[in-house]
């Protein structure tokens, strides 16, 4: 799979929603991923990634973490990671983000996603226990204006 320097990044339509949940594995096998990724889309909160028109990844940002931006998912389809692509996501969800400070998270056994983070230019912020048995939650932050 090639991805072209010309990417795409745009907000979620209603009709984008069926290859959203085929990008994210996670989705295709549970209603509460389908549900919160419809709820993402009708708010205007979840951008897209397109290559040669293929949908090839996501992210949703939103407003309500005690005031601030807060990325709860970012998904690059597998045959696309390690490309760019979850950082191509990250800087847009930079220039969406309404508020000067931008947070995101991960569980502690998602190696990937706290590489991700730390190549984004997020620092760790905090750790929150009890989300899941044994995997706490890490918590990641960037300013990004002043």
């Amino acid at each position: 799979m090639r991805v072209t320097s010309e990417c795409t990044i745009r907000k979620a339509e209603p009709s984008d929603l069926a290859a959203l949940v085929r990008c994210d594995a996670f989705a295709t096998s549970s209603v509460r991923r389908e549900e919160a990724l419809q709820l993402a889309v009708n708010q205007r909160s979840c951008l897209l990634v397109e290559s040669d028109s293929e949908l090839i990844g996501f992210i949703v940002v939103e407003h309500n973490f005690f005031g601030n931006g807060f990325i709860p998912l970012v998904c690059v389809a597998p045959q696309f990671q390690r490309r760019g692509i979850g950082l191509r996501l990250l800087a847009a969800a930079e220039e969406h983000c309404r508020t000067p400070k931008l947070f995101t998270s991960t569980n502690a056994s998602n190696a990937a996603a706290q590489r991700l983070f730390a190549r984004g230019g997020f620092v760790h912020s905090g750790t929150i226990e009890n989300l899941d048995p044994g995997d706490p939650e890490l918590v990641y932050f960037k300013l990004v204006r002043k």
